[in-house]
């Protein structure tokens, strides 16, 4: 016998019914009011249900829903926020791309995790974090999107120490009828179902929607009965270690996640892809182009590119993410058929040395392969990541490998503090944080009464202690451990010390142990009577890392002993919620990658928005952020190496700028027992890094250099009946086929003998064009001082055009140019012809290159 269940919520009146309408919908989770109103109901429900208002309505008590309804203050300011909240979801949209002429466009986003708030443990980390802030802000900007996902029935794992240190996985099993969330129906009122073949089976998975303010997350959910035991573990716990379910995983977000838009009725101009895990929906979109548009399979796969962008967030492959040939074979021979493609040509498209059948599949590589464009999510990163990926584009120079560097940010309302929410309401204005990317608005942030800001920050601090030391009681009583050692909790730390934060997965690159590498020189830091720092931890090791969690253990029994015991505390457990709660204490927000392994690490930037001064290498993002006036930087931008060389300079770098640097900054007070000179760079950090670093930015800079232009490309290719797509994949076979015909004749810098700085010099290129127009070919003049290896320091290039525009009788074009003269001593050039095409995707344009 089948059981089915149901939840039986209480009856809503009395000027509550609007309650369950704003508890369903995620846009509660980043409004401070909408958090008062159902907090109010039962605090002591809303931490345990990891403020999950659904379920604080559902659990309510009888006695406590007539308190309520009888309480005419709450119920007004239930009204309230019900006004602000339809205010929110009926706006129109405002948001114009800053173009002057506006695109319409739908924008798909695909992701294996989002990190959105606590109830919903859909993530593991910052790439999940980042999705739900991409989210939250499309939906502040009204940006036209959509987010594709896959729901969890355990998510990912919660945290449990042994006494010993050790960490322990737990995998508590979700109620999803508690969660805000919805099921899709049929115009019958069924469940909303897709299909997806997995190898020789079909997996079935219904649809769930996630309502994040205005945009709408479906999550693809395959435990139902339609399936085997093996097929419906596909959506029980995130990045499960088999690689067969890994891989289903992905097929189910790709391929599945391209149906469930189908089935909705909705219709993507850009598929953007976080991370490669998505990157087969690339080849469901190949298969409709072909089976529905009647495309050939390379106009397919160039419609599919045209349409296509993926977000790194690696600087190195990823290892779950490779799959063996077998793997390939196995779930892909019936899908590669109906792309008309042999499995080995989508071996190829998935590795970065084609030729190489040693190599392992990758998804990224897939992903790069067939998108327009591809982005890094820091500067620094992108440079990273080129040098990784520049096998895919063997004939590009590398710092043309065409990954661009589009630095995240976080969604700040999201990660404020309300005390530090009500000082910027009253000095920033009430828009702040709807127009966060206003770099007027934060320069405000000077106005704020140095006494106020301090004393809102105290009470974070406070409120951070308080919580860590409710937390360690419980960590201790879960551990049995003895009566004696858990009443020492109460009394650790100390809510006015100096505290750092410091929030990591523990993994190599992150070097979670650099700051514990001389003990004794750390203690005499800590323990300083008149000048005390204290430390605050979490973070999580990937269950299949034993390093990582042997790194734990020996960090948990080192701060069990005098002297750390009272001066650091390790918070189990990590999520969103501590993330925020540590944000918004802390004093110093501490980072030590291995530069310049660190992709982005956004958590300092969510302490900086809560006026917490940063301490870190300068990897990710702190590479940009940091002026000299705003924080402090560990080293400078070093690279080793040799590792163990490097760990004991930047250790050491560390302990100096703790003791002589920041101590002083904090302790030295006014007479009015206020330290100035900190709060002033606190000032400093929020005026010059909450503009640039917030979500609001992030997005409309997707929306300006990738959106946009992928979208009119696009368009541009669909109209008539794809008649230029088509144009242009015939254009790009002629091309290939000739390219080994087409040469540089003769390569001429005119005057170079008189070449004077500041003037100009005049180049002259002749191109046999085999044929070819033109506008066909790219050419330009690379150029700028060399260093004694004849390499250039500085490369500049310049855009020749042609002297008319035929080819003449023998075949060939000269192009001429200006090369303007900014540097003195020995400079260089070459010239560089590549194909050109006004709808070549700019991930294509560097497949060809004739040098000379």
């Amino acid at each position: 016998m089948t059981v089915r269940t149901y939840v039986v919520v209480p009856p809503m009146r009395g000027g509550l019914e609007n309650l369950r309408e704003m508890a369903s919908n995620l846009w509660f989770s980043w409004n401070g009011e909408a958090i008062e109103l159902f907090e109010h109901l039962d605090e002591k429900l809303w931490e345990e249900s990891c403020h999950n208002p659904q379920k604080v309505l559902i659990s309510l008590s009888k006695q406590r829903l007539q308190e309520i309804r009888e309480d005419a203050g709450y119920r007004s300011f239930a009204l309230k926020v019900r006004q602000r909240f339809k205010a929110y979801m009926q706006r129109k949209r405002f948001y114009e791309y800053n173009l002057d002429e506006p695109v319409d466009f739908t924008i798909a986003y695909f992701s294996l995790e989002f990190g959105l708030t606590e109830c919903l443990p859909m993530y593991s980390g910052g790439l999940g974090v980042h999705a739900g802030d991409h989210l939250k802000s499309a939906s502040d900007l009204n940006l036209p999107l959509v987010a594709v996902g896959l729901m969890y029935h355990n998510g990912y794992f919660h945290q449990r120490l042994r006494p010993d240190g050790w960490q322990e996985e737990l995998y508590p099993r979700l109620e999803l009828d508690t969660l805000p969330l919805e099921r899709e129906t049929d115009e019958s009122g069924n469940p909303l179902k897709i299909a997806v073949e997995m190898a020789n089976e079909t997996l079935w998975a219904r649809i769930l929607k996630v309502s994040v303010g205005r945009v709408p997350l479906y999550l693809l959910d395959a435990d139902i009965a339609d399936n085997p035991p093996h097929l419906r573990a596909v959506t029980s716990k995130l990045y499960d270690s088999d690689p067969e379910t890994l891989i289903r995983q992905e097929i189910l977000l790709g391929v599945g996640g391209c149906r469930v838009l189908d089935a909705l009725g909705i219709k993507p101009t850009i598929y953007h892809l976080n991370e490669g895990h998505a990157s087969f929906a690339l080849l469901e979109r190949m298969r409709h182009f072909i089976e529905n548009e009647g495309l050939s399979p390379d106009e397919a796969r160039g419609m599919a590119t045209a349409q296509s962008v993926v977000t790194l967030h690696t600087g190195q492959p990823v290892g779950a993410d490779l799959f063996d040939r077998g793997i390939l074979d196995k779930y892909f021979a019936g899908l590669t058929q109906r792309l008309r493609m042999d499995t080995e040509v989508l071996a190829r498209l998935g590795r970065r040395r084609p030729a190489d059948e040693q190599e392992k599949f990758s998804a990224s590589a897939l992903g790069l392969r067939l998108s327009s464009r591809a982005n890094g999510v820091s500067l620094l990163h992108a440079k990273v990541a080129r040098n990784t990926w520049r096998d895919v584009w063997p004939n590009a120079d590398l710092e043309d490998v065409p990954i661009l560097g589009l630095t995240n940010g976080v969604h700040i309302p999201s990660y404020i503090s309300r005390d530090l929410a009500k000082l910027f309401d009253r000095y920033l204005g009430l828009g702040w944080n709807e127009d966060p990317d206003n770099d007027k608005i934060w320069q405000r942030a000077e106005k704020i009464p140095d006494i106020e800001l301090w004393r809102a920050h105290d009470r974070c601090r406070s409120r951070l202690v308080q919580f860590a030391r409710q937390r360690l009681l419980k960590q201790l009583k879960d551990r049995g451990e003895p009566a004696r050692i858990a009443e020492q909790a109460e009394r650790v730390l100390d809510p006015e010390a100096l505290t750092v934060c410091f929030a990591r997965r523990f993994g190599q690159y992150e070097r979670v142990d650099l700051l514990f590498r001389e003990p004794e020189t750390l203690a005499r830091i800590l323990g300083q009577t008149d000048r005390p720092v204290q430390i605050i931890m979490a973070g999580k090791a990937h269950p299949d890392d034993l390093k990582a969690k042997d790194l734990l253990k020996r960090i948990i029994s080192l701060i069990k002993e005098e002297p750390f015991r009272t001066r650091i505390v390790f918070i189990e457990d990590y999520d969103i919620n501590v993330a925020r709660l540590m944000a918004q204490g802390a004093d110093v927000w501490l980072n030590t990658p291995r530069r310049p392994s660190e992709a982005c690490g956004a958590s300092g930037m969510k302490a900086a928005a809560n006026g917490a001064l940063n301490l870190s290498i300068l990897d990710g993002w702190w590479d940009e952020g940091y002026t000299g006036d705003n924080g402090w930087a560990i080293g400078w931008r070093e690279e080793y190496d040799n590792p163990t060389y490097q760990d004991a300079i930047e250790s050491r770098a560390l302990y100096n700028l703790l003791q002589d640097s920041v101590k002083p900054l904090f302790y030295e007070r006014t007479i009015d027992e206020l330290p100035r000179d900190w709060i002033a760079m606190m000032k400093r950090s929020i005026r010059t890094l909450c503009a640039v670093f917030n979500s609001h930015r992030m997005v409309s800079d997707y929306v300006e250099r990738v959106y946009v232009p992928s979208a009119r490309n696009s368009f541009k290719l669909q109209a008539d009946g794809y008649a230029a797509l088509k144009r242009m994949v015939s254009w790009g076979k002629s091309i290939q086929e000739d390219w080994n015909k087409i040469s540089i004749i003769s390569m001429e810098v005119e005057d170079q003998n008189r070449a004077i700085r500041g003037q100009q010099i005049q180049a002259k290129v002749t191109i046999d064009t085999a044929g070819h127009r033109p506008e066909e070919l790219r050419v330009e003049i690379l150029h700028g001082p060399m260093d004694l290896r004849d390499n250039f320091k500085q490369r500049h290039i310049t855009l020749l055009t042609p002297a008319k525009d035929e080819v003449d009788a023998d075949g060939r074009v000269t192009f001429m140019g200006s090369i303007p003269l900014t540097h003195t001593g020995m400079c260089g050039y070459a010239a560089r012809v590549t194909p050109d095409h006004p709808n070549l995707a700019p991930s294509k344009r560097f497949e060809l290159v004739l040098r000379g």
